[in-house]
């Protein structure tokens, strides 16, 4: 381990271990209300999805109730949370969209 002097005295370094930060998944949640269109347009605007790749996770979210929009840190997750809701809130849809650890 490598050491310094200083003013005398040996000071030992001291290795730090950093890990890499904990990742959650953001989703969107299925309702009976919110149009396909519109899903497909937050796809796109909040997660750069092109129009097939969102027209994908829409039928997923459609079909299977949820659908993965992507993975990030903690505090990107937690924005794009905040962006969709307030986005789909501005347009009167009841489009839920969630983060979960993963």
């Amino acid at each position: 381990m490598p050491t310094q002097q200083q003013n005398h005295a040996v000071l030992d370094a001291e290795r730090t271990r950093l890990e890499p930060p904990r990742l959650y998944k953001v989703l969107l949640l299925n309702d009976d209300y919110t149009p396909m269109d519109f899903v497909i347009l937050v796809l796109q605007r909040f997660f750069s999805m092109d129009p097939e790749r969102a027209t994908q996770i829409m039928l997923k979210v459609h079909n299977e109730g949820r659908g993965l929009c992507g993975v990030y840190p903690r505090d990107i997750a937690a924005t794009k949370v905040d962006q969709v809701s307030a986005f789909a809130q501005q347009h009167q849809h009841p489009l839920a969209c969630v983060m979960e650890e993963n």
